[in-house]
């Protein structure tokens, strides 16, 4: 009588086991190429689209952020270097120099992308794909 108990219970464990679990958010301390942006006309409807650009960004473990483009407004453009700082615990990036006070970008996971959301008053995002 024990035995389909315990064929039953090994089954099931086997079984919750192989089960894949959720993905968990990437690690930021990567390089990443922007590959879409989002600049929302105002009412609601703006959608990623697709650039082509150059420009990446980079974050290193000792909380330092660098890009071969501005990080103070959202560009597509690469060039000019920027840096700043970013915060794991804050999910935000604080670039150097932007000549306004506190100047901050919040960031967020959406899969394997990195999404980088400006402060305007519209949505205004930069979506950036793990460079390999």
């Amino acid at each position: 009588m024990k035995s389909p108990y315990i064929l039953l219970f090994s089954t099931l464990v086997l079984v919750f086991a192989s089960c894949k679990k959720e993905s968990e958010d990437p690690e930021l301390v990567h390089s990443w190429k922007l590959i879409e942006i989002l600049a929302d006309p105002g009412d609601g409807s703006g959608t990623f689209q697709p650039v082509s650009s150059d420009k990446t960004i980079s974050f290193f473990e000792d909380g330092t952020v660098t890009s071969n483009g501005i990080l103070c407004q959202m560009s597509s453009e690469s060039g000019t270097g920027s840096a700043g700082t970013y915060s794991e615990t804050e999910l935000s990036i604080t670039p150097d120099n932007c000549g306004v006070a506190a100047f901050e970008m919040n960031y967020e996971f959406d899969g394997v992308n990195l999404i980088i959301n400006y402060p305007c008053f519209e949505p205004c995002r930069e979506k950036y794909e793990p460079v390999n």
